[in-house]
């Protein structure tokens, strides 16, 4: 059975999570102490006890989501004899998922990865001033006709796709009146829905600039290794295994588009037929039936979720 391992990013954190996971299970236990100490702050009391505005802060969702995310693939690993390298044909993550896929191929130690994601997650919120910027999801919309309605919408300002997540599942960002005029747009379109997204900055948009400098000079004094199974890379929807070329596609990342469709497609249609994804919420295996139709998407983030999973894994 061909399989991938899939990493949420951003939005699927939530208070408590991870916590059943430290309670069951030492190898869990050590990953969250690991993040802790690379971070010089108590990131695991964040997750478990809140308060969620704190824990919603991108400098703090960020790392922490690449915490349960490591801790679920330990617990797979020192408790279920399922070693990454032996088992997946590619990882990929969404946005900030692509740190977690690459610590967990080995490309990055977890407390490098825990600290790249601290001055990525501070580096995006300081990029825009509070309120210049926004985004919005179009639904019903593929990517095409959705990029178009960015472009229209921009009028000397900045408003581009900025995730591709499913066919008719497209997120805008840019400056707020642009994004407004794409939501108002899209409707004429055709749009089943266009609403605005409750969220702290543009993310993936030429707004993002100053955090991508910020990455490229964090990124060059990282050691990173080539990855144990190959990456999907969310810029070029196609998989990396040279640490140079990672290192230029999570600086285009910042401000380039998350072409999670096609990298899904990508990887269906190199055989994959079941979706892993490790980590905090479902999001991702929610997707998996629209992006990737023949396939089959498993959640696991709780240890009941792990033992659902492994079970169906092998049994085949």
């Amino acid at each position: 059975m061909s399989l991938a391992f899939i990493f949420p990013g951003q939005g699927s954190q939530a208070v408590g999570m991870g916590k059943a996971l430290a309670e069951a299970s030492p190898a869990a236990r050590a990953v969250f102490a690991e993040a802790d100490e690379a971070l010089g702050q108590a990131l695991s009391k964040l997750m478990w006890e809140g308060p969620e505005a704190d824990l919603t802060l991108t400098e703090n969702a960020q790392p922490a989501l690449m915490a349960v995310s490591l801790a679920v693939m330990r617990v797979l690993e020192a408790e279920h004899g399922i070693k990454l390298q032996d088992t997946a044909k590619f990882v990929a993550g969404h946005s900030l998922g692509e740190y977690s896929a690459l610590a967990a191929a080995g490309t990055f130690s977890l407390a490098d990865a825990a600290r790249l994601l601290k001055v990525r997650g501070r580096a995006m919120q300081m990029a825009t001033p509070v309120g210049t910027g926004a985004m919005a999801a179009l639904l019903g919309l593929d990517f095409p006709d959705a990029a178009a309605v960015a472009e229209a919408a921009a009028q000397n300002e900045i408003c581009q796709a900025a995730n591709d997540n499913a066919p008719g599942q497209v997120v805008v960002s840019g400056h707020k009146a642009a994004v407004e005029r794409a939501v108002a747009l899209a409707k004429e379109k055709g749009a089943k829905r266009a609403v605005m997204l409750q969220v702290s900055a543009p993310f993936h948009c030429a707004l993002m600039q100053p955090a991508a400098e910020a990455m490229a000079a964090a990124l060059a004094n990282t050691p990173m290794r080539p990855p144990t199974v190959p990456v999907i890379s969310n810029v070029l929807a196609g998989p990396l295994s040279d640490p140079a070329e990672i290192r230029k596609a999570l600086v285009a990342q910042v401000t380039g588009t998350v072409r999670w469709r096609e990298g899904m497609g990508y990887m269906a249609g190199k055989g994959v037929k079941v979706f892993c994804e490790s980590g905090a919420g479902k999001v991702l295996s929610g997707l998996v039936k629209r992006t990737a139709p023949e396939a089959q998407g498993l959640a696991m983030g709780t240890p009941d979720d792990i033992a659902q999973g492994v079970s169906q894994l092998k049994q085949g």
